[in-house]
């Protein structure tokens, strides 16, 4: 398929392309309920609370294609939606990591689980790391950014929840995350500041979603 000749026509495309089929799949619990790797596949990641079913809902246009809870560390599998008719690729809500309200095994369980799936799954073509505007990068998302260094997924760094913050400290913020993205390899240098709830930067990075998916 011929790439778009510039950003607008790509943004109209996935626009176009998110309006249409977007449906749940399944729930993987475990590898061995995963589906199979017959489409790229762009993964969801970040700490519990993060955002990541509201983005998703507001990038695919839908007001519960993901579910969102005010509870963090809901989300217990690996998620998977399917985008076009028939499907050119999934995208897949990872568990939140970080706090979570859960026995420490259920947790480790659910770390063990999103770690294999990175570091094994041949169609994962991108992975967006989403960090809480209010509050920049935490330790807990350095230690998955390395992890993703190292096993050489490719991930974008995602502001979300920008609308919660005055200018200047959404601003100090990003300058932040821009200096630290800098000096991981696995970082795309695009950082993307977002809010679900007021539209801001979600045509940009339903773009870049289906510029990952190459389809």
């Amino acid at each position: 398929m011929s790439e778009p000749s510039d950003s607008s026509e790509l943004e109209e495309r996935a626009a176009r392309l998110f309006s249409g089929r977007v449906e749940f799949l399944l729930s993987a619990p475990q590898l061995k309920f995963l589906p199979e790797p017959t489409v790229p596949e762009i993964a969801f990641c970040g700490r519990s609370n993060v955002g990541k079913s509201s983005l998703l809902n507001a990038l695919t246009g839908r007001r519960a294609i993901a579910r969102t809870s005010v509870t963090p560390g809901r989300t217990q599998e690996l998620n998977f939606f399917e985008v076009g008719d028939p499907t050119l690729f999934r995208l897949v809500d990872m568990p939140g990591y970080g706090f979570a309200k859960a026995p420490v095994k259920v947790v480790e369980r659910w770390r063990q689980l999103v770690r294999t799936y990175l570091k094994g799954r041949d169609v994962l073509h991108r992975t967006l790391v989403l960090v809480d505007s209010r509050h920049g990068l935490k330790d807990v998302d350095r230690e998955m950014m390395k992890m993703l260094d190292e096993t050489a997924v490719g991930y974008r760094l995602v502001l979300t929840k920008a609308d919660k913050v005055k200018a200047s400290e959404l601003a100090a913020v990003r300058d932040a995350t821009a200096d630290e993205a800098r000096k991981h390899p696995a970082a795309h240098p695009t950082l993307h500041v977002t809010s679900s709830e007021k539209g801001m930067g979600i045509a940009e990075l339903r773009a870049a979603v289906l510029e990952d998916a190459r389809v």
